[in-house]
């Protein structure tokens, strides 16, 4: 060939590869500034591959491959226009500059140094599963392979790329995952009544089990309930008040001996001994007691919280009665049955085994105590409680059982024994003398002062509902002193103490006991037992009020 062909072949060749740079340079500005990338399934990013400066596509083994395990390869029958595009990287044409004209090298550079638009943020994609097996590394294309395909046909070059990349995520191993069916997503009222077909076939043979033996023991229950209401329909009501507040209360502590009759345990006691004692007792627990000297009383105190009840019905300024006695606590089963026998509203019990109750008087706020053992009342005089002796009547006698009737000896009962001394010491003469002379001078208070301020402070509830002449509570002053020497003074006393007594008697020295006999009190206090003799003999109940000097006369 003539050196002219061979000068025009090469200026030909230097032309189209000229024009073939130039619009190779048109595509890659047209990619710079519309972003044009390769895609998979319009959500993964493919960015072609770095060059060097000798044009060469700088890459890995991986590169191929290689990918995060959140990319997925478009499917074949997705169209190709939609799943790729193409972007031509920039480092392709900084490295080719020098085979370019140097009006293209300042097209060029001006182009390099304009902002490329931002590159919108990739979709997240949901991970892969951990048991996937990571892609296996290709063969390496050979360095002359590459740069040819990519210099003679970039688009061609990308597309071969892509296909590769699906060809090898196809050619991988598909793991087939259970899916649910859209036909079974159904409402939670709708699954929930078709739940129990798709249980597990021994929890439905256990389900009709169980819920049969709820049904039983459902019926059960009815039926149990149902013959416990007909049980409490048959038996008439019987509502028990609750017993008063302590502190509002007025305390009345009653002995079991004071309560009931237990004479013969007593004697079993005295002659046989504590285990024989408490042996009767046990056996004969289902036996009831007979009444004792205080039973009338504590019936009367009853009567008459059920008629404040009645005015008042929240009232707790009531009488609450303690069975306050030393005996054992295996006793306590015949106490309450007797208790409940008689139909006595006594809730509160203090059984102390043998040792002395009068420690718990104080805590039990006692107002009054009364006991049939003389000594355990003289200790409870010594710690300034109210205290007497019960004796019963040596025959019966028929009381009011809608009035308390409540009998009080003078001196050193609810007044000091200041006169007894003198009368005592210096004679009645010299008695008198001094009660006229003191006319006007309030008595001191006797151990029972405090109990008849209890009985007229409830008193006075029912004079206020117009109740004076049915009140349910009365008072009698059954004295030895003479009205005409002696009695201004002791009504004088009475009034600056603001109490009322409803009837007071002056017998001047004459027996009691027929005048007891006529006003048939429930309780008569005297602190001689000269007095309590007399009127145990017609049949009243008497208290012995160990108090005063005559207590010192006897011993």
């Amino acid at each position: 060939m003539s050196q002219t062909s061979l000068k025009q072949k090469k200026k030909n060749e230097t032309g189209s590869r000229n024009s073939k740079d130039s619009l190779d340079t048109e595509k890659r500005k047209d990619s710079e500034k519309s972003g044009v990338r390769l895609s998979t399934q319009g959500s993964q990013e493919l960015s072609l591959p770095k060059t060097d400066s000798r044009g060469y596509v700088v890459r890995n083994q991986w590169s191929r491959t290689s990918r995060s395990p959140s990319t997925r390869a478009p499917s074949v029958e997705e169209p190709r226009s939609k799943n790729t595009s193409l972007k031509l990287p920039s480092s392709s044409t900084t490295s080719r500059t020098s085979s370019t004209s140097p009006s293209q090298q300042e097209s060029l550079k001006q182009l390099s140094e304009e902002p490329s638009p931002p590159t919108p943020p990739l979709p997240s994609t949901p991970p892969m599963p951990l048991d996937s097996h990571p892609p296996t590394p290709p063969e390496p294309f050979s360095s002359s392979r590459r740069s040819t395909k990519m210099h003679e046909n970039p688009e061609a070059w990308a597309h071969g790329i892509v296909r590769e990349i699906r060809d090898s995520r196809d050619s991988m191993p598909q793991r087939d995952y259970p899916r649910t069916p859209p036909t079974e997503w159904k409402a939670y009222t709708q699954r929930r009544s078709t739940y129990s077909s798709q249980l597990d076939q021994d929890c439905l043979s256990e389900l009709p089990r169980q819920h049969h033996q709820r049904e039983e023991e459902e019926d059960e229950d009815e039926a149990y309930w149902a013959s416990v209401k007909t049980l409490y329909e048959k038996i008439p009501s019987c509502s028990r008040p609750r017993p008063p507040k302590p502190k509002n209360a007025i305390t009345i502590a009653v002995s079991s001996r004071a309560l009931f009759n237990m004479v013969d345990g007593r004697k079993i006691y005295e002659e046989e001994g504590l285990e024989k004692y408490m042996e009767y007792q046990l056996n004969n627990e289902n036996v009831i007691l007979t009444p004792g000297p205080a039973f009338r009383f504590v019936k009367a105190l009853q009567h008459v919280n059920a008629r404040l009840r009645e005015l008042y019905p929240s009232e707790q300024d009531l009488f609450d009665i303690v069975l306050m006695t030393n005996n054992h606590a295996q006793v306590g089963v015949r106490l309450i049955n007797s208790v409940n026998h008689y139909g006595l509203l006594i809730d509160r019990f203090c059984l102390t085994g043998g040792k002395s109750p009068i420690g718990y008087l104080k805590a039990y706020l006692t107002n009054l105590y009364l006991s049939a053992d003389s000594e355990k009342v003289q200790e409870a005089i010594q710690e300034g409680i109210a205290s007497a002796t019960m004796f019963d009547g040596a025959k019966d006698m028929a009381y009011c059982d809608t009035q308390l009737r409540v009998a009080f000896d003078g001196d050193a009962v609810l007044f000091s024994d200041e006169s007894e001394h003198i009368a005592k010491e210096h004679g009645l003469d010299k008695f008198f003398q001094h009660e006229t002379l003191f006319e006007n001078k309030p008595l001191a208070q006797g151990p029972l002062k405090g109990f008849l301020e209890d009985l007229g402070r409830l008193q006075k509830k029912f004079y206020a509902k117009d109740e004076r002449l049915l009140c349910p509570i009365r008072t009698y002053l059954v004295t030895a002193r003479s009205a005409a020497s002696s009695g201004a003074r002791v009504l004088k006393t009475l009034r600056r103490w603001g109490l009322e007594i409803d009837e007071a008697l002056f017998l001047a020295g004459a027996p009691k006991g027929p005048i007891l006999v006529k006003i048939r009190p429930h309780i008569f206090f005297d602190d001689h037992m000269f007095h309590i003799e007399g009127a145990q003999k017609f049949g009243t109940i008497t208290a012995h009020v160990p108090y005063g000097i005559n207590q010192k006369m006897n011993n």
